[in-house]
């Protein structure tokens, strides 16, 4: 990551404004994920998701509104208790980040979507972008 991005901040929040967060840059990942579990979660034929550095994420209204959904034994999904906005995902399979789903910044950020992950559970009605690196679990 270039030099750029040091004191650069995102912003974000839910649909309804009763969360909002700010998370430091440098961004240290972003992709495509296709896994069953945020397909279903978020509705959508797949999430693309933006890591970082928990100790950079804040939130900076609404900490009473934010809730946490154990959707698996080692993971959680943020979401607005209000309007159900989902927005950040954490793991023990990825301590020390915090995911924030793409659509619930403000704008754009440091990196464009890197790869495809959990490309194995795809579903075939939504067009792919092939020229992005496609990781399977085993990968």
């Amino acid at each position: 990551m270039n030099g750029e991005a040091a004191g650069v901040k995102f912003e974000g929040g839910c649909h309804c404004g009763a969360v909002h967060f700010e998370v430091a840059a440098p961004s240290k990942w972003c992709a495509h994920c296709h896994c069953e579990s945020c397909r279903r979660y978020h509705g959508a034929g797949y999430v693309t998701w933006a890591g970082f550095d928990v100790r950079g994420f804040r939130v900076t209204r609404g900490e009473d509104a934010l809730r946490w959904y154990e959707s698996s034994r080692d993971a959680e999904r943020g979401f607005c208790g209000l309007c159900g906005s989902s927005m950040l995902f954490r793991s023990e399979r990825s301590p020390g980040e915090m995911h924030i789903a793409l659509g619930s910044l403000d704008g754009a950020i440091d990196r464009a979507p890197q790869a495809h992950v959990f490309f194995d559970t795809h579903v075939d009605w939504v067009a792919i972008d092939r020229e992005l690196p496609i990781h399977r679990p085993n990968d």
